[in-house]
């Protein structure tokens, strides 16, 4: 029999928030966490409007020699891992170790290494490049990381998914508890892309806006952020032995493929739709959405939700993290997770923040206001480039 697997601890830093409480309540106010550039020039940029991580000094959390050799994503996968295992309660000396997992996805690894090697080799020469580049710039060296900073020798893997990593991250942990492989697993989603290659890059594909307004009529592309977003998965039976808090259970896992095309996703929504059906078993409630903003991103995410829950879509209430946090890639399903966990907790659900008006096919429960109401089901959207579709599903824990 698959084991039941549960949520037993979260860690957050994000554009609203260095911890989860901040994060937390800054949703529940409707701040955003929107601001200029900061990290390098962006004079010459058509956007300059991002969300950056504020106040982070990495030394406060993490000894500064191991600091300085590991890039910004990394420094805050273990920031909020701190914070998740503190919150777990889990002590690693009463621990199998091999029994404790990471899986911590990101999207891009560390752009400011590539462009700090390659300005390198333009200015000083090939032979000047530090070593250090490569174990810094590649994307699973935040799992890495982790696993050496607490110890944890059980599977260590990386999901690289685009913007679905942090979400199939959790999704994959989640199955390594379910079939036996581990006890523990320390999950989720870690970016730092606030550089002039991301700026640039994004900005170019026309994805990058002044303004933030998921579902909106008006929408017109997402605000790139950063941070990261860790939660602690665990087998029932191990969390209750240990007299763990329990959050929530994590229940479903569904993913797809559009096979349609690199950045735009397949119109009917097919997709989606088929991930989300395929994790879900229970009535849905509250659907934290991808959301990104940009026009076609958010057309077809209603009509997967229209397609999976045929008239129930109607009930369900949807809202986008990202209106407050900005897309924080690699990272967004994971913090969007933990504002699904919160949710669960105190039966609130945050607005989506910047929508006035849909148009009309948008018509579905965006959350224009927050509501507060028991949330039993839950589930976290993620669509990433390539066209991987991934959703969790998150309920209330009950003893069966």
């Amino acid at each position: 029999m698959k084991k039941r697997v549960v949520i037993t601890g979260i860690g957050a830093i994000t554009p609203v928030g260095n911890t989860v409480d901040e994060y937390w309540d800054s949703l529940k106010e409707g701040k955003h966490g929107f601001g200029p550039i900061t990290q390098f020039d962006a004079s010459a940029y058509k956007c300059k409007l991002v969300g950056e991580v504020k106040n982070f000094v990495a030394k406060d959390y993490i000894d500064p020699k191991s600091a300085r050799r590991m890039a910004r994503f990394t420094q805050f996968a273990v920031k909020a891992t701190q914070e998740a295992m503190a919150d777990s309660g889990l002590d690693m000396t009463k621990e199998d170790a091999y029994r404790v997992g990471t899986c911590i996805g990101s999207g891009v690894g560390s752009l400011q290494e590539l462009e700090n090697a390659y300005g390198t080799i333009l200015t000083k020469g090939p032979l000047r490049v530090s070593p250090f580049v490569v174990p810094m710039m590649i994307s699973n060296i935040a799992a890495g990381n982790v696993a050496i900073q607490f110890g944890l020798k059980g599977k260590s893997i990386d999901v690289v998914t685009a913007c679905a990593s942090g979400t199939n991250s959790i999704g994959e942990a989640f199955r390594t508890i379910q079939y036996g492989d581990a006890d523990v697993m320390v999950a989720g989603g870690c970016e730092a892309a606030v550089t002039p290659i991301g700026i640039s890059t994004f900005d170019s594909l026309t994805a990058l806006t002044s303004s933030t307004d998921p579902f909106d009529k008006d929408r017109s592309g997402f605000v790139l952020g950063e941070g990261a977003g860790i939660v602690i998965l665990e087998e029932l039976e191990h969390a209750k032995a240990r007299g763990a808090k329990i959050y929530a259970e994590l229940s479903g896992y569904g993913c797809s493929s559009d096979a349609h095309h690199i950045t735009a996703p397949e119109e009917s929504g097919e997709g989606p739709a088929v991930a989300m059906t395929n994790a879900v078993k229970d009535a849905v409630q509250y659907i934290n959405a991808h959301g990104t903003s940009t026009h076609l991103n958010d057309l077809v995410e209603t009509r997967a939700i229209k397609k999976a829950f045929g008239d129930h879509a109607k009930d369900i209430k949807i809202n986008s993290t990202k209106s407050m946090t900005g897309h924080l890639l690699g990272a967004a399903g994971a913090i969007e997770c933990i504002a699904c966990v919160k949710s669960i907790e105190e039966g609130y659900i945050h607005r989506t923040r910047g929508l006035v008006e849909s148009e009309e096919e948008l018509d579905l429960d965006y959350c224009k206001e927050p509501c507060e109401m028991d949330v039993d089901v839950a589930i976290s959207n993620s669509l990433g480039f390539g066209g991987h579709n991934a959703c969790i599903v998150l309920q209330k824990y009950k003893e069966q």
